[in-house]
Order: C-alpha cells, then structure tokens, then sequence
C-alpha cells in the first residue's frame, strides 16, 4: 500500500471516475492510475469501484467506507508535512484563501495587509469564486481558507466560523423617487426593476425570501457576484440596487445615495471555513484572528475538533 495507491482511489471518486481527468490531477498515465486502483483492491481483497468493462461507473458500498478511511489517511499525512515546518521554525510558505468578490474586495484588503506585516515572507494566494466553489476547493486542499455569506455552514467536512454579521442597503440613482419615501416598504421595491446578487451570493437568499414571506413579487431584471457590478448598472439608471452594507462608499460612489434597508430584510452573517481535521500553521492561525478578532485560538482548536461554531 502506498499514498499514490490512496491519492488514486480519492481523486477518482471526486473527478466522477474519469480515469483522465485522475491522471492530469496526478500528474501520471491513465493505465498508471488503474493499475494503482488494481493493486490496492487486489491488496485489500476488495472491489471498491463498480464497473462497466474497463471503465469506472460508482463505488461499491465498502469502497464507500474504505473512501472515508483513505481521506482521513491522506489528510493527516498532510498535516505531517505541515507541522514539521511549523516545528522547524520555518514561518515561509503561500497561504490559499477563497472568498466571494464581495469579501475579497471590500472585507479582505486590511486583513491582508495586516497579516503582510506580520508574516512578510509568507505568500497569499488569494482567489475569488462561488460559494459552492470556495467549499470544493477547500475539501480537495486546493485552498486553506474558504469566506463567503452563504453555503460553507452547510459542508459536513468543513468547519466555519462566523465572523460578523451585516445587513443589505438599497442603492438609486440622486434623486430617484424611492429617496422620498420613509421607511421603504417591498411593496415600493416591487415597482422597480431590481439589480442585485446572483442566487447563492451575498446574502440573496435574505432577498428572496423577505419578498416570498410578504407575498411580493420583485421584478429582479439584472444578477451579477459583484457589487461594483451592480452599483455600475444602477449608476446607469437600469434599476434599483440592493448590496451588501460594506460595499458602498459615501465619498466614492458619486451621483447614488444607499438607503438602509436592515428592516426589510435580515441580517446576514459571513463565516470563514477551513477543513474539519487539518493542521493549522501559526500563520493561518493568525490569518483567522485578523479576520474575526473575537476568536481565540482555543475557540479555533475547539471548533477544529468538535464542529462548528454557531
């Protein structure tokens, strides 16, 4: 049995068994990697994939259990190399963050630069994606920490952390008629089209479900993961915004005004998720601590071996 064995039968049950995609990720020969499969199954005594000829159609009921054995195996001889270079004092090396546009260009940029000052002679690689997205990578190891609003709570495998909560603003045009109405209600909403997040992003399940539970129906005519994409179709008169609190700017915005909008809908809270059982470096430890100061490494070492924090 060998780790090539193992990283084998895991990347072949993430890339829906397509022996090619398996062997682009391992950087080896199709023929290579079913052999590999072959040996460990022939090793073990056990059929772990189902199959149709020479191809991989599923997993078999003990593959499934042995697929959870084999996870556990290659993320700890992960955290082996990890820890050996932490206990070696070596404090270098690229730390991979995932988060949303919207926290990667309004939450992120003093936390970077912080942690820069701290850790100069660690790189960050910073990439921004889907939350759905954001998860994946951090379950395959492709990124260390994963941010986002929505969907990271709802991974068995990671752990999140909240970090703070915000609320949604409405943004028009100066002198759209909505400024002359206090408090806004849906119903005036509902009279415009609307520009807001792309289903899945940035609290827009808060939106749909403010306007469900009132019986309002919006007329939601542009979607988009970016809120300078939004606020730039709004500056254009095409509709009326609705954007996360953080993401305007009183002095930069020019020609728009934002109106508070916490008493329609409610209140979100952005969670930053790491991978349940994986060791922490210091670096990543602080990384954390500077995105959500009210954590302390003992609530982080906590939530690592119990689950989340709610």
């Amino acid at each position: 049995m060998n780790f090539q064995q193992l990283r084998s039968i895991r990347e072949a049950a993430r890339r829906g068994y397509n022996l090619t995609e398996v062997a682009n990720a391992l950087f080896t020969s199709q023929p290579g990697v079913s052999r590999q499969i072959r040996e460990l199954e022939d090793e073990l005594g056990v059929v772990i994939f189902e199959r149709n000829g020479k191809r991989l159609t599923g997993m078999t009921e003990p593959g499934k259990g042995i697929l959870k054995i084999i996870d556990r195996l290659l993320i700890e001889a992960e955290n082996l190399q990890q820890a050996s270079l932490e206990y070696t004092g070596q404090q270098s090396g690229t730390l991979s963050v995932a988060a949303t546009h919207t926290q990667a260009r309004y939450a992120l940029p003093k936390v970077v630069q912080s942690f820069r000052t701290a850790y100069p002679d660690v790189r960050i690689a910073l990439q921004q994606s889907a939350p759905e997205h954001i998860a994946e990578w951090i379950l395959s190891g492709k990124t260390d920490i994963g941010i986002a609003t929505e969907g990271l709570s709802q991974f068995p495998d990671l752990v999140s952390f909240p970090c703070y909560r915000w609320s949604h603003l409405i943004v028009v045009p100066d002198g759209h008629p909505l400024l002359s109405r206090s408090p806004i209600r849906l119903e005036d909403l509902a009279e415009f089209p609307l520009i807001t997040y792309d289903v899945g992003f940035t609290g827009r399940g808060h939106i749909d479900a403010a306007f469900a539970q009132a019986g309002v129906k919006p007329d939601i005519v542009l979607t988009a993961m970016d809120s300078d994409v939004i606020k730039q179709y709004v500056s254009l008169g095409l509709g009326v915004g609705i954007v996360a609190s953080m993401a305007f700017d009183h002095g930069r915005d020019k020609g728009m005004r934002a109106v508070e909008a916490s008493h329609l809908f409610a209140q979100n809270t952005t969670r930053l998720a790491v991978r349940k059982g994986a060791y922490l470096r210091s670096y990543a430890y602080h990384f954390i601590q500077e995105f959500a100061p009210d954590l302390t490494r003992a609530d982080i070492d906590a939530a690592l071996n119990g689950g989340d924090l709610s």
